[in-house]
């Protein structure tokens, strides 16, 4: 029988996964769902206070 990854949630298709190392197709579905913002900062001051503040409001729950 053929697991249909699609109708999967994220976390099944993750749990799935985890316990089925060799599924390719499994792993290649949940890589494609992944998702983000992608940040960049100078290495400067300014830069790594910027990096502070965004862990701090990703903490406090504000993003």
């Amino acid at each position: 029988m053929k697991v249909n990854f699609e109708t999967m949630t994220k976390a099944e298709l993750r749990t799935y996964v985890l316990s089925h190392k060799d599924d390719e197709e499994a792993l290649r579905v949940l890589m494609s769902r992944r998702s983000g913002i992608k940040y960049q900062f100078e290495n400067t001051e300014e830069g790594k206070q910027q990096i502070k503040n965004l862990i701090q409001q990703k903490i406090e729950g504000k993003l």
